[in-house]
């Protein structure tokens, strides 16, 4: 098994590689860029798709007396350039990094992230590391109880309907989970907002952030409620989809279990449906499940809360990664791709892992032998 873990580690290197190569080329033919925006922003022609960008700029802006001149062949390769003084271009380019060759630029990236130095923001006046550190409450808070609370209904529930399978309780349940995963998680969350969160009925549940403006007055205990209190409607909207296919992944694994023979062979031994059921057929059907865990929570945790985050106005990972996307910010941009690249290969190691560790006749090295 050590043989077997360390050559996925190996594996994980040219994958990385692969994915951020191709991310860097891609990016090198994407139209607009950092220059691009604050050229427009000098020209007045950046309509801003957030509000949230600060810091780098100001120093831009400072200098934009001193950036209209006489253009040359120089600017023509920047929409909207013409007019600035080809020597302010060039100080933008530096400023981002865009003096140095493409290649130079990927390799130094490169050396940087296997640091895990990602360095600032271009328009933010932080650290990337600290900007990710101080979004990750967030959606730590949405990953994590996202996936405990889908697991939680859609394990029990999964197994009373393969156990009943075909009666009145499995066809109704099979109809409400049907419908929870047509329904998209942000069109929940707007009727969960307009039902309980003062849009036009009750007003039971706070609308945005994580917690209360007073949060820190509160006693410990009020502020475990507060927390939780806050995070009522947006682990609801984006558990619905999760709850639904979990459900039925559970129920179709403990049907396929129970028509097999061993489970005929263990009646015939006497035993009792309860013995049968959890001592035989829940650590056979529960492996996909409970495997696919750490899977669960890490597409949760990057990929599924950006609209529910907008919704709620929670600002987390997956907004960070929308913004930076939009408003070119590289480091950041890369940075997310990187970490969660890296934590994606990671998890898929650990869930083989966690099909060993729940069933030890599955052996990964005698099957690659």
């Amino acid at each position: 098994m050590l043989a077997y873990i360390a050559r996925r580690i190996l594996l994980m290197i040219p994958t990385i590689l692969g994915i951020m190569l191709i991310s860097f080329v891609l990016v090198q033919f994407a139209p607009g860029g950092p220059v691009e925006r604050i050229i427009a922003q000098l020209q007045g022609q950046d309509s801003g798709a957030t509000s949230r960008i600060s810091g780098g700029g100001g120093d831009v802006s400072a200098g934009s007396q001193s950036a209209v001149g006489a253009g040359d062949a120089s600017t023509s390769r920047y929409r909207g350039a013409q007019g600035l003084d080809p020597q302010f271009i060039k100080q933008l380019e530096a400023q981002f990094g865009f003096d140095k060759p493409a290649h130079e630029r990927f390799f130094k990236m490169l050396w940087d992230y296997a640091r895990f130095d990602f360095g600032k923001s271009y328009f933010r006046d932080i650290s990337v590391l600290e900007l990710i550190k101080e979004k990750l409450p967030v959606s730590i808070s949405l990953g994590l109880w996202m996936t405990l609370l889908s697991y939680a209904i859609s394990i029990p529930l999964g197994i009373r309907k393969a156990i009943r399978d075909g009666s009145s309780f499995d066809i109704w349940t099979s109809a409400i989970v049907i419908v929870g995963y047509a329904i998209p998680g942000f069109l929940f969350a707007i009727l969960l907002i307009v039902l309980f969160a003062g849009g036009s009925f009750w007003q039971f549940f706070p609308l945005r952030g994580l917690t209360s403006e007073n949060w820190a007055l509160l006693p410990w205990y009020m502020q475990i409620a507060d927390y939780f209190w806050h995070l009522v409607l947006p682990i609801t909207a984006m558990a619905l989809g999760a709850f639904a296919t979990s459900t039925l992944l559970t129920k179709n694994s403990f049907l396929d279990e129970i028509r097999k023979q061993y489970v005929l062979t263990a009646r015939m031994k006497g035993l009792s449906e309860r013995q049968v059921l959890y001592g035989h057929v829940f650590r056979n059907a529960m492996l996909i499940v409970i495997a696919g865990f750490p899977g669960a929570f890490i597409s949760a945790f990057f990929a599924g809360s950006l609209l529910i985050e907008t919704i709620f106005s929670l600002d987390g990972l997956g907004l960070l990664s929308f913004e930076s996307i939009v408003n070119r910010d590289y480091p950041v941009v890369f940075a997310n791709l990187y970490i969660f690249s890296l934590m994606g290969l990671v998890v898929n190691l650990l869930s083989d892992l966690t099909y060993t560790w729940i069933d030890p006749r599955i052996d990964f090295e005698t099957r690659e032998a």
